[in-house]
């Protein structure tokens, strides 16, 4: 990939630019991080602002709603959007990072109109239905089942961690419809209402104070067979297909965010007192090659992807596992520039700190990263 702009390029980032001036002013004031409800109005309207604008699905398939535009122009986005302090995907993480680019790979004709145009237009959010208790990140031991009654699919069983349940319209549901076949075969993924009859949503709260999470419990839940993307009992390779999203580009963003917040903490230091500490600014300058280095790693994996039809590969591991561990040494290096403050709950970076903890296990656990890095990319024995 040429990361030199062309100046067709360089006109998509100056007009962006200008947007995005004119548009955050207008803003409606950010709810609170605890008002789940307050956010999904916001995000929600946020997402209905760009695609008005044309800046909704800049990387999706013109086929699946999208704008078609090269990786360039995605990474200008992520860019200039995050320079400018734009509000995150939010409440729209799922739906726009990894349910919809697997429906827009794995979907037929009438899924994909069925479900990406809202996601686009902000009129839906999804949440994911993967963990399971007992099967976090080893989703092949998931036990929860989908019996085949006519045209729809009975579904029993219970999910974790289920990110944005409380407030999800939809939910990507991975259950288990071959229960004599061997545990990576005889899986779904199934596009679930969250309205449906017999759905119990309970949400967790985080140690951050957040309910992000929720548990949900599916007693009879009757999910039309049209609702199935991909084949029965071939889940487990739809899933593949969701989680390189996951791990390959749906954190490209936050690595433009965490640059910017190393950027603060050095400015913060300066004003407290702590630059004079040499050991900090070692460490602040460390992480401010590696997030460098991770947005080279996050430009390859877009670029690699746009190669081979869209879908991230096995790199997105490396991204992943890079990632997790640098997110929690930066907000551990905002614990040393706080000091005392480290303990107030209050102060958004304490807050992002304990978040943080999540991330190595967020997605995958580093210990499944290290697996699919060291099978798939070193080409090591597999594991029995």
């Amino acid at each position: 990939m040429d990361l030199a702009e062309t100046e067709e390029e360089r006109e998509f980032r100056a007009g962006l630019r200008a947007w995005l001036a004119k548009t955050l002013p207008e803003l409606p004031p950010r709810p609170s991080p605890d008002d789940w409800p307050g956010r999904r109005a916001y995000d929600l309207g946020w997402q209905r602002r760009l695609y008005d604008a044309g800046y909704a699905g800049l990387h999706w398939p013109a086929a699946a709603g999208g704008r078609g535009a090269g990786p360039a122009r995605h990474l200008a986005f992520l860019e200039e959007a995050e320079r400018a302090g734009a509000p995150y995907v939010g409440a729209n993480f799922v739906g726009l990072l990894h349910a919809g680019p697997t429906i827009a790979a794995e979907g037929t004709p009438a899924q994909r109109a069925r479900w990406l145009p809202p996601v686009l237009r902000g009129e839906e959010v999804w949440c994911q239905g993967f963990s399971e208790p007992g099967a976090g990140s080893d989703l092949a031991s998931l036990r929860t089942r989908a019996v085949r009654d006519g045209d729809a699919y009975v579904v029993t069983g219970s999910k974790v961690w289920t990110s944005h349940a409380e407030i999800a319209d939809w939910c990507e549901l991975l259950v288990r419809t071959g229960p004599d076949a061997p545990r990576h075969r005889g899986l779904t993924w199934l596009a679930m209402p969250m309205d449906a009859p017999g759905v119990t949503v309970r949400p967790l709260r985080t140690l951050a104070g957040s309910a992000e999470f929720a548990e949900v419990f599916l007693d009879g839940v009757r999910v039309p067979v049209a609702y199935r993307v991909g084949a029965e009992d071939d889940g487990w390779r739809v899933t593949m297909t969701t989680l390189s999203f996951e791990r390959g580009t749906a954190f490209a963003g936050e690595v433009v965010a965490c640059r910017r917040t190393l950027g603060a903490l050095a400015r913060a230091a300066r004003a407290n007192g702590r630059w004079d500490d040499t050991v900090l600014r070692r460490r602040l300058g460390r992480l401010a090659a590696e997030f460098a280095a991770l947005w080279r790693l996050t430009q390859w994996n877009v670029s690699a992807a746009e190669r081979t039809g869209g879908v991230p590969g096995a790199g997105g591991s490396v991204f992943k596992l890079a990632y997790s561990q640098a997110r929690q040494e930066l907000y551990d290096a905002a614990a040393e520039v706080l000091g005392a403050d480290a303990l107030a709950l209050e102060e958004e970076w304490v807050r992002e700190r304990l978040s943080s903890l999540s991330y190595t296990i967020a997605a995958g656990t580093s210990q499944i990263q290290h697996t699919i890095v060291a099978e798939r990319i070193l080409g090591l024995p597999k594991g029995r």
